[in-house]
């Protein structure tokens, strides 16, 4: 009887530590959160997919207002120029200047890469808080290059979610995630992406620079490149409507 309240004591001592914990990885991706979220942001930048024999650079500008409004408008090459996606409250269509059509993209055609990258149209779609999305809990720390992480293991807690469970890495002194590890229900690694060139803006640190790659596929990743943003800038309405895709 004495052995059981010596391990009942126990277990109950590492209980308000073990809840500390909870909260301070809960706390870290809130942070987490606060450099990667904006109101508004607008943004251009270059995608370089590196493929099994080749490579090729898409560059893009693109217009996003919380979670729920985005408007990308591809710039080049000439093979792509023209072509817009808008996603609106959880739809995403694209308008292909080649066929002057606007589709719908939706269901497993979500799941498709966006121009042989390796991000799929949900990857872009999902841009909602990690802390709406996850619950937290630190498992341990690790240098990244030559900064110091705290690795969080996050696991769903909603159900339309692409990734039931993710591993991030993250500066344990400016709050933004250098690593990302994305998992299936199973256990499966899908997708796993780094990210660098760091810096400050507006008060806030932000990559500029990530490296995706679908572990699921052959080639050598999709790194995406930052060349300007700016946070908190006044959006027109208009932009944000399927009228826009034609213009």
């Amino acid at each position: 009887m004495k052995i059981k309240t010596i391990y009942l004591l126990a277990w109950l001592l590492t209980l308000p530590f073990a809840n500390l914990k909870a909260q301070d990885a809960n706390a870290i991706l809130d942070r987490v959160d606060k450099n990667m979220s904006s109101d508004n942001r607008i943004m251009e930048s270059s995608m370089t997919i590196h493929g099994k024999r080749s490579s090729r650079t898409v560059t893009s500008k693109s217009w996003g207002v919380g979670t729920t409004k985005a408007f990308t408008e591809y710039l080049s090459p000439a093979s792509e120029k023209g072509t817009k996606m808008l996603k609106l409250e959880g739809q995403l269509w694209i308008y292909s200047p080649s066929t002057d059509r606007i589709i719908q993209i939706s269901g497993h055609m979500l799941r498709q890469s966006v121009m042989g990258s390796d991000l799929s149209y949900e990857d872009m779609m999902d841009d909602r808080k990690l802390t709406d999305v996850y619950d937290a809990r630190m498992i341990g720390e690790e240098k990244v290059g030559d900064r110091k992480t705290v690795i969080l293991e996050l696991k769903a807690k909603v159900s339309d979610v692409a990734y039931h469970s993710q591993k991030l890495w993250v500066d344990a002194e400016r709050y933004v995630p250098l690593k990302q590890d994305m998992f299936a229900r199973s256990g499966q690694l899908l997708k796993r992406t780094e990210m660098s060139d760091v810096r400050q803006v507006n008060g806030r640190w932000f990559p500029f620079t990530a490296m995706y790659r679908d572990m699921l596929k052959q080639g050598g990743g999709t790194e995406f490149k930052i060349t300007d943003i700016r946070f908190d800038q006044q959006i027109p309405d208009y932009l944000f409507t399927k009228a826009s895709l034609k213009k």
